[in-house]
């Protein structure tokens, strides 16, 4: 009896050994399971970065900053899958399902015309946009206060921006008294002809006329829109921030005939001045494109966006292009350079 029982127990403690093994074998391999990396979509109009034609994707680094200043490494700690309309608009819902259907836990939108085909494909993902236009004006939100929905994010509008402009414009030059908006009459109506109306307040006290000159948004005719500014001997420009005209490809075209016709021109992107403009006054892009990346991480932190108040542009740039002003032979006064925080020599 004393030997069996002496058997039973060390079948006992065999046993107990291998149930404490077992389990700290679990225990340890369920630590040392990956934590599933969050995965989301970025969504462009534009073409992609790749492409020769593509503006340098300052943009795109500063929301990587972004990331990395809260600890996100892409490729190890969060994915991106990218997605890129590649000037075409109508393509942007097809690419909006994609990213849907690979069940993206955020999509992060370049702009309002690609935050609305994402609003269309889905009401539950949380769309996070990294600029773009009034967004109330577009439908996108309820309020910047409490956007009620599944969008938030940043916005580059403001309503005093046109204003501005045409004032820095007419200082650069005093003696012009007719100034175009170039406006695209398609989507520009709702939102950038708003803009318009308010910087009629400006106009009135700078003394000059402001007159919208628009492209149809189907066939867009750029040629078209600057023989109507020459008739009307219209001696300087203003571009819209409206989606087709800056589109890269328009934006080019644009800058050519602002050339051609030695228009001076203000415009509402920096990407302008990378390709070649003149003046540029707003927010700043890449402020917007870093400050999306907080968004992203609320988010992911279990914050809705229905909770996440839209932002508005902290942090304005003014940058001038001397090599532009020598191109079309204008002298930029001191004063005016004095004020810009970069001037391209």
């Amino acid at each position: 009896m004393i030997g069996q029982s002496k058997i039973q127990n060390r079948k006992l403690v065999a046993l107990s050994v291998i149930a404490f093994v077992l389990a700290v074998g679990g225990a340890v391999a369920q630590a040392q399971q990956p934590k599933s990396v969050p995965r989301i979509g970025f969504l462009s109009r534009d073409l992609h970065p790749a492409d020769s034609r593509a503006p340098a994707p300052l943009n795109l680094e500063a929301f990587r900053q972004g990331l990395r200043e809260l600890g996100y490494i892409e490729g190890k700690n969060i994915v991106i899958e990218y997605r890129y309309a590649e000037g075409r608009f109508e393509r942007l819902p097809a690419l909006a399902e994609e990213l849907v259907s690979l069940k993206v836990e955020i999509i992060v939108a370049d702009t309002a015309a690609a935050a609305r085909p994402a609003k269309k494909a889905t009401s539950t993902i949380p769309i996070v946009m990294a600029g773009g236009s009034d967004p109330v004006q577009s439908g996108l939100v309820a309020s910047f206060a409490r956007p009620s929905g599944n969008v938030t994010g940043l916005t580059n509008y403001s309503a005093e921006l046109l204003g501005k402009r045409l004032e820095l414009l007419k200082e650069v030059v005093p003696k012009v008294s007719r100034f175009a908006f170039l406006n695209d009459a398609g989507s520009g109506p709702r939102i950038s002809t708003s803009m318009f109306q308010d910087a009629q307040v400006a106009a009135q006290a700078l003394g000059v006329k402001l007159q919208l000159v628009e492209v149809k948004a189907q066939d867009p005719d750029i040629d078209d829109a600057f023989r109507v500014i020459v008739k009307e001997r219209i001696g300087a420009l203003i571009t819209s921030p409206s989606p087709l005209i800056t589109l890269t490809l328009h934006r080019k075209r644009i800058l050519e005939l602002v050339a051609q016709t030695r228009m001076p021109a203000i415009h509402p992107s920096v990407q302008w001045i990378d390709d070649g403009g003149l003046m540029y006054y707003g927010a700043s892009t890449s402020d917007l494109f870093r400050r999306a990346a907080t968004f992203v991480d609320k988010i992911l932190k279990g914050a809705k966006p229905a909770d996440l108040p839209v932002e508005q542009p902290m942090k304005f740039e003014f940058i001038i292009n001397l090599k532009a002003a020598k191109q079309i032979g204008l002298t930029i006064p001191p004063n005016v350079l004095a004020r810009a925080d970069k001037v391209i020599k």
